[in-house]
């Protein structure tokens, strides 16, 4: 858990310190991660199909929302370090020098509290401690621990953002069934087939950091292996809703109609040579983070023009965006069949 006791100082920045505004300290709390971290929360409190008052809902929301910023806050105050290294992270607030590492910390310790309190008082306690566990998982386990550790950091620290459907069911029942836990297990085998087909294609960043993913502990050919291993245990958990009264039929055809085309996506990055040369694009934008510094003066970009990928880098990147997509449909087709209330089938009595 040991951590460098320097944090990035002015020679990390790339461009000049300027005041903070508020935008900088939203940008702490991850919006990204915290878009889809409120999206799978409201699945589940809504695939619960149990009447809550929709105060007391937007309030639950709110705080996983808030809890999830909080997280996110805490890792960046932490991981300044590590961010200030790679390119698609050295923009962010602590490492340009916009806000002081303390006032990240300070955000993320204010905002977990609350967030956690206002759960448990609102609505329940189950809820909000599986909140503090999401919380502690991430920040402390995962961001402290793990990140640094193990190639298997990713795999592990999924946990952390695969838990929010739990947290809404039972914030709204009071309990956390089997069918909760289903859709927090498709998001933790989601996040490394996810995670480490970006890392294919950003590897030279991440060793550049010392962070030991996976491509950089086993190399390139041992990453695209254990994606399509993964992503043959993951599909069919996709289809198990429609089996246990969580899903409907339009859940059934999305998760086997895409399900389809991410095993072919996966298998196409394992056949391919993705990780094996560096690709010199900087890494999309994605869902996971933040706007990506500007280019140094000596890497000018032109506009309209992009370096082509190296290799199997584009099938890589297909997995990836594709894997985004797969996950928004699975969670929009249970929030949508509980919303107008289509009747879950039940293929197992």
């Amino acid at each position: 858990m040991a951590k460098p006791a320097v944090l990035p100082s002015d020679t990390h920045r790339t461009e000049p310190v300027r005041a903070a505004r508020w935008q900088d300290y939203f940008q702490l709390m991850k919006p990204r991660v915290m878009s889809l971290v409120v999206f799978t929360g409201l699945t589940g409190l809504v695939a619960a199909r149990t009447h809550i008052h929709p105060l007391l809902g937007a309030v639950a929301v709110l705080c996983i929302a808030v809890g999830a910023g909080a997280s996110g806050a805490l890792n960046m105050w932490y991981d300044a370090d590590i961010d200030a290294k790679m390119r698609r992270t050295r923009g962010r607030p602590v490492p340009a020098g916009l806000v002081e590492g303390s006032e990240a910390a300070a955000l993320g310790v204010v905002l977990s509290l609350l967030s956690v309190m206002l759960l448990g008082m609102a609505i329940n306690w189950l809820a909000a401690g599986l909140l503090a566990f999401t919380i502690v998982f991430y920040a402390v386990v995962y961001t402290m621990w793990l990140k640094r550790w193990t190639a298997q950091n990713i795999v592990i620290g999924g946990l952390a953002g695969a838990l929010p459907p739990a947290i809404g069911w039972a914030a709204a029942t009071g309990s956390a069934p089997l069918n909760a836990w289903l859709m927090v297990l498709i998001i933790f085998l989601w996040t490394p087939p996810h995670f480490w087909a970006l890392s294919l294609y950003i590897s030279t960043d991440y060793a550049k950091a010392g962070v030991p993913m996976l491509p950089v502990v086993k190399g390139a050919k041992a990453t695209r292996q254990q994606i399509l291993i993964y992503s043959l245990i993951f599909i069919p958990v996709c289809l198990a809703p429609a089996f246990t009264g969580l899903g409907g039929p339009l859940y059934l055809a999305v998760s086997g109609l895409g399900g389809l085309v991410f095993l072919t996506l996966a298998w196409r990055v394992f056949r391919s040579d993705a990780g094996d040369a560096a690709d010199p694009r900087t890494a999309d934008r994605a869902l996971y983070e933040v706007e990506a510094a500007p280019a140094p003066a000596a890497e000018p970009a032109v506009e309209g023009k992009r370096p082509p990928p190296v290799g199997g880098a584009k099938d890589a990147r297909n997995l990836f965006a594709f894997s985004i997509l797969y996950l928004f449909a699975l969670f929009a087709a249970l929030l949508a069949e509980a919303m107008i209330g289509v009747k879950a089938l039940e293929l197992i009595p």
